[in-house]
């Protein structure tokens, strides 16, 4: 197999069929994003990208813990139909039941809130192709992009489930503050998210 590097340094790609792809990844212990038949290696997060990803699926998961809303960390795949993109998320949370990729256990198919810890060699893909492959999906109502660097965090909600097109910013950048979540109307502290984080 040949990989070839890209921009950033520590990303590499390769090709590969999406049945040898998954294969792949049952076994590899590094986790790779599939772009239609393109493979990417993912970079392994720093100890401040891993506490506050911890940190927001403890909270969350204590708020949500007697719903019908279910939390996932960054080991399964969201699949994405439109872009035959497989990637992970840092978290991610299903209304019910997961809906998985035909027989597959790996892949979700209906997140409605997706949270990503902002890394420098991720970040435009995060904010720009990734976000726009996510709002493909249907059930996709709510992206959280989450700064490692400084108590800062972007919050996308979809005002109307009827179209992708009408989508409300709001950023929160004061620990004093909360974060409503609008997919479950619950509050969040941004002293939760950042707790014991050193800027």
């Amino acid at each position: 197999m040949v990989f070839a590097q890209t921009s950033p340094p520590d990303i590499i790609t390769t090709r590969l069929t999406l049945d040898e792809y998954r294969a792949m990844e049952e076994t590899n212990p590094e986790r790779h994003e599939y772009r239609n038949g393109e493979i990417i290696t993912m970079s392994g997060g720093s100890e401040s990208h891993s506490a506050i990803a911890s940190n927001f699926l403890i909270t969350l998961g204590f708020l949500l813990r007697d719903t019908n809303f279910r939390l996932y960390n960054s080991d399964l795949r969201v699949w994405i139909p439109e872009y035959q993109c497989g990637t992970y998320t840092d978290l991610m949370v299903v209304n019910g039941e997961p809906e998985f990729n035909g027989n597959r256990n790996d892949e979700i198919l209906n997140p409605m809130l997706i949270v990503e810890v902002l890394s420098p060699s991720t970040e435009a893909y995060d904010r720009g192709d990734k976000f726009r492959k996510y709002r493909s999906i249907a059930s996709f109502c709510e992206y959280l992009l989450v700064s490692q660097t400084e108590p800062y965090i972007e919050q996308y909600h979809n005002l109307d489930r009827n179209s992708n097109d009408r989508w409300l910013w709001q950023v929160h950048s004061n620990l004093e503050r909360t974060i409503m979540l609008h997919s479950f109307n619950v509050e969040i502290p941004l002293t939760e998210i950042y707790r014991r984080i050193n800027f």
